[in-house]
């Protein structure tokens, strides 16, 4: 009998969690339906006990929110405490948004090191856009000390996730030999990824200096560029011409 009632306790306790864990699965979820529609204030109502309750994604909302002015009064001190909160927990967006407002000194005593520190921890964790900072840094030589090879190493894994930026930093690498042997066939092929991944001016920045490289071709090297480009994308960047 006492082995049935503490199966029954137990299985009373694992219901009562998973209710509490689905309610507030559902209160987040009708805030990010409520910031989607413009209603900042029901998000933030939403949010707002959760992220004081350590949910790591309502916390970084909340930063958004403050630094962004949005349902609140535009406060990038208070911004930066609720990334920090997230950022310890491992949100990797958080992680970066306050790589970056430390590497501008918003809401933050500006910072190089931090900033990096910041960056690394996000770019470890496989974010495109920690790698890409990251390398950044590295070409920058803030906060950590000037490395192109780190540089285009991080250039690349972000770059392999598709991201544009990282790609047309890669092609520079390239194009100049920092940090890699130069290489135009491979500047041609990342420029011309980066032109294709993107419609903001870094896309238009990309083909230019696409074009740019290839006055410094022969035709057959142009050829080749843009089949290991084609191959490239085809196989979601597995398959870059390495």
């Amino acid at each position: 009998m006492k082995r049935i009632i503490l199966a029954l306790l137990l299985g009373f306790g694992l219901l009562l969690v998973w209710s509490v864990i689905a309610a507030k699965a559902g209160q987040y979820a009708d805030g990010l339906a409520a910031y989607d529609k413009g209603d900042y204030t029901t998000a933030l109502k939403l949010w707002q006990p959760l992220a004081e309750q350590g949910n790591a994604a309502a916390q970084y909302n909340l930063g958004n929110m403050y630094l962004n002015g949005r349902g609140v009064t535009e406060d990038y001190g208070v911004a930066a405490i609720w990334f920090l909160k997230a950022a310890e927990q491992g949100n990797s967006r958080a992680q970066v948004t306050l790589g970056l407002m430390y590497f501008g000194g918003h809401g933050v005593t500006q910072d190089n090191a931090a900033a990096a520190s910041w960056y690394r921890k996000a770019a470890e964790q496989g974010s495109a856009d920690g790698q890409f900072y990251l390398g950044a840094m590295y070409v920058l030589g803030q906060g950590v000390a000037q490395d192109y090879e780190q540089a285009a190493s991080w250039y690349r894994k972000a770059a392999d996730q598709g991201s544009a930026l990282a790609q047309l930093s890669l092609g520079a690498l390239y194009k100049l030999g920092w940090g890699v042997a130069q290489n135009y066939v491979r500047a041609y092929m990342w420029f011309s990824l980066a032109a294709s991944s993107s419609s903001r001016d870094y896309g238009k920045m990309a083909a230019d200096q696409r074009d740019i490289v290839a006055v410094r071709m022969t035709p057959a090297q142009i050829e080749q560029a843009q089949a290991m480009a084609r191959v490239c994308q085809q196989s979601n960047y597995k398959q870059c011409g390495d």
